[in-house]
């Protein structure tokens, strides 16, 4: 009697099971960057609506300000970055990677350009949502 010997043909197909969940994996881990640079960038465009938008508050009515409406329009903009973002991220890890990306880039306008100041509290909430997204990216 020949005694056939399975265990070359279940490792055959854990092998493939296996190479099909590393590709499957890559590919997820593929469309999350992307989500997380869609994201970054439509927090750069939120910033420079926020420029605008600022330009415009210094007018005695802003809403009729030219600003305003630039501001306005790229806010509205983001809307179809969020949409396409929201089908390969959890909600959680976009709002804390555009809340830390607003906080960074709102800082840095704020300084460069209108001249604003940030306090040792504030500065420590910078560092505080960095350390956030140093958690998120590592544990999420």
């Amino acid at each position: 009697m020949i005694k056939k010997d399975h265990s070359c043909i279940v490792t055959a197909q854990f092998r493939v099971l296996e190479d099909k969940n590393l590709s499957n994996y890559e590919a997820i881990m593929d469309k999350a960057w992307i989500g997380v640079v869609v994201t970054m960038i439509f927090s750069i465009v939120g910033v420079i609506g926020d420029y605008f938008l600022k330009l415009a508050s210094n007018y005695d009515n802003p809403m009729k300000s030219g600003w305003f409406y630039i501001g306005f329009a790229l806010y509205a903009s983001t809307a179809f970055g969020w949409v396409f973002v929201m089908r390969y991220l959890k909600l959680a890890t976009i709002g804390v990677l555009y809340s830390v990306t607003i906080i960074l880039l709102l800082s840095v306008v704020g300084f460069v350009f209108f001249k604003e100041a940030l306090s040792p509290y504030e500065i420590v909430g910078i560092v505080l949502a960095i350390a956030s997204l140093v958690l998120l990216a590592r544990f999420a």
